[in-house]
């Protein structure tokens, strides 16, 4: 097992919660870019001119970019974190449904090309695969708060800081 310095061990179990609810958050900004992107294609005359002026497909393939990368990267960060200061990953629903997520949003991403041609299918499968996501996240915040709830529980029945 890896040997760092109690306060790294410490700390550094924060930083998986702190960056999954940014994201939590961005996800939700990304839906809202997404329903501007629809209202945008389904618009005519100078209400279509004002929308396209939001630029909106833009942001929102960015924030999904940002959003794809440390997802995954958080997954990985949170999964070596949890390994150095346990010596084992602890299976459960919330590594599963984490894991699952990360695939879910690689696919997810992986349909802009066939998007951009023009293909339904692929467009109703990413807005069907991002509103599952987001179900799936608002759940895994609140079984994360627990796993927090436990590490703070530990930390200072020990005394460690």
């Amino acid at each position: 097992m890896i040997e760092l310095p109690e306060s790294v061990k410490v700390y550094s179990q924060f930083a998986h919660p702190i960056l999954m609810w940014v994201l939590l958050g961005l996800t939700v900004y990304a839906l809202y870019l997404g329903v501007q992107i629809r209202r945008t294609r389904s618009a005519e005359g100078d209400l279509k001119k004002e929308l396209i002026k939001g630029r909106f497909n833009i942001r929102h393939h960015q924030i999904g970019a940002l959003l794809l990368a440390f997802m995954v990267l958080g997954t990985i960060g949170a999964m070596a974190v949890t390994y150095v200061n346990n010596g084992k990953l602890f299976v459960g629903s919330h590594l599963l449904i984490g894991l699952g997520m990360t695939g879910m949003i690689a696919v997810s991403a992986a349909l802009t090309p066939f998007m951009q041609k023009g293909n339904d299918w692929a467009r109703y499968t990413h807005i069907f695969l991002n509103v599952a996501l987001l179900g799936l996240f608002g759940w895994q915040a609140v079984t994360g708060m627990q796993i927090v709830q436990r590490i703070v529980d530990r930390i200072m029945g020990t005394g460690t800081v």
